[in-house]
């Protein structure tokens, strides 16, 4: 599961800064100071001004798709990125794989595809992803 370059990049921040280790609750943007502010935003400029065009677009398309979603869907959205980080690279590519496939299939074809993977062992989801190879990269 992809998720908001920004937003992984401004968790990175606030969790390296070490104000989520606070007892206090964190501040709305609107109260930090300037220097906070800059300070979480200059690696963002960084990476964006570095970045070539294809991926400033598409760092701007998960912006704005992350401001759209709800509390509950960002939760769902850090769960299952903080999942895929915690996977060793045999899983990352078998979750990429499996959400190429399923994310243009409707939903009731979906919810059927992970059924079956879920009930699959471990040799038949190898067989399965054998069968399956990742389709050549697009630019999105």
């Amino acid at each position: 599961m992809r998720t908001s370059a920004f937003t992984a990049v401004l968790m990175t921040l606030v969790l390296a800064t070490g104000a989520a280790r606070a007892q206090t609750p964190l501040p709305a943007w609107e109260q930090l100071t300037p220097t906070q502010r800059e300070q979480l935003v200059a690696p963002l400029r960084e990476r964006w001004n570095a970045a070539p065009p294809a991926q400033r677009q598409r760092m701007l398309r998960h912006a704005q798709r992350w401001s759209q979603m709800s509390a509950k869907q960002r939760r769902h959205a850090q769960h299952g990125m903080q999942r895929f980080q915690r996977m060793d690279p045999e899983q990352r590519r078998a979750a990429r794989i499996l959400f190429e496939r399923t994310r243009a299939l409707p939903p009731e074809q979906r919810r059927a595809l992970l059924e079956r993977w879920r009930a699959m062992t471990p040799e038949q989801r190898r067989a399965w992803l054998r069968d399956n190879p990742p389709q050549a990269p697009q630019t999105r």
